[in-house]
This record gives structure tokens, sequence and C-alpha cells, in this order.
């Protein structure tokens, strides 16, 4: 079970999410998703950490879906959908939309104050350009951990596909 949060992480959660990350977490603006125990699987991410524009909204957290992930990414699920994004134009459209509003959520999480850090530090065309992952062409697919992270917390056809073709929900307790 996936419940939407977008909360700041509790003293618990901030020690589990050291633990699935293995290290101090840094950047973190909210729990975005929890499972039915309140375990953090996504992390929604401040838009620059370290005077750099980070390029996941979304963070991938939980170290079950990760390996179940990886694990179709090695199989070669990434030219698989590539190749469907380029023989099917309304997958394309939709993959698209999913981009869209990646970016659009990214821009309606900063404060006032995060904006004009962004736009002072030259990084506002990247975060309105720039997509799922970072990603600059948007008819290509990268990581499908930040898709998956994003279909979790918003609208993802990827992730969707990922649910659809390998059940990557059922991983979750």
């Amino acid at each position: 079970m996936v419940i939407q949060t977008d909360q700041m992480p509790d003293d618990r959660q901030l020690a589990i999410i050291s633990e699935q990350l293995g290290r101090a977490p840094r950047g973190i603006e909210a729990v975005a998703a929890v499972d039915g125990e309140g375990t953090p699987l996504v992390l929604r991410m401040a838009p620059v950490v370290d005077g750099k524009p980070f390029p996941t909204l979304y963070w991938l957290s939980c170290a079950r879906l990760k390996v179940a992930i990886s694990r179709i990414e090695a199989g070669g699920a990434i030219k698989q959908l590539e190749a469907r994004l380029q023989h099917e134009p309304g997958f394309l459209a939709v993959y698209h939309a999913s981009h869209r509003d990646y970016v659009d959520r990214r821009w309606r999480y900063m404060s006032d104050a995060q904006r004009a850090e962004v736009e002072r530090l030259g990084y506002a065309d990247v975060m309105r350009e720039r997509g799922i992952g970072g990603i600059a062409n948007w008819d290509q697919v990268r990581c499908l951990h930040t898709q998956y992270a994003h279909h979790l917390c918003g609208n993802n056809v990827v992730g969707q596909w990922l649910d659809a073709e390998f059940g990557v929900a059922d991983c979750l307790p």
C-alpha cells in the first residue's frame, strides 16, 4: 500500500532514510510517499542542494523497490521503452505529459525564495525544461527509479507500465 504524504520526516523516518541511503540525507524537503507502516518510499527533494540544481524532484528511497527496478533495468527495459516511444506516438505523447507533470510539480513546490535562488543561480531554464531525472531529451528514458518514484507521487506512464509488465508494486509490504 502506498500513501502519499508530503510531510517532513520525523526522527524515526530520518533514521530509516539514513539506513536506506547508507548516509545522512541532504536536500530532503518532505517524505512524499510511505508504505502502510509509515516507512519512506519516496523523498521529495529541494531544487538546489549545495548550490547546484538537484535534477530529481522525487527520489526513490525504498531498498526493495530499488532492487526490483535495478533488475528490470538490467534486463533491457529502457531499450524496450525507447523503442516503444519511437513507434507509438500515443505512448510518446503520454510520456511527454509525464515529464510536463514532473516539471510543473517541481516548479510549484518551490517557495518564492527557492525560485529566486534558482533564478539568481541561472538554473531557471534547467528547472523548466529538464524532465524526470533531469533528462533534456524527452524522447529518451533515463533511470527507471526516478520514473517509478514519480509514478508513486504523480502521473507517470513508465511507472504504470512497470506495474503492469513487471508487478513492481507487488514488492511493497
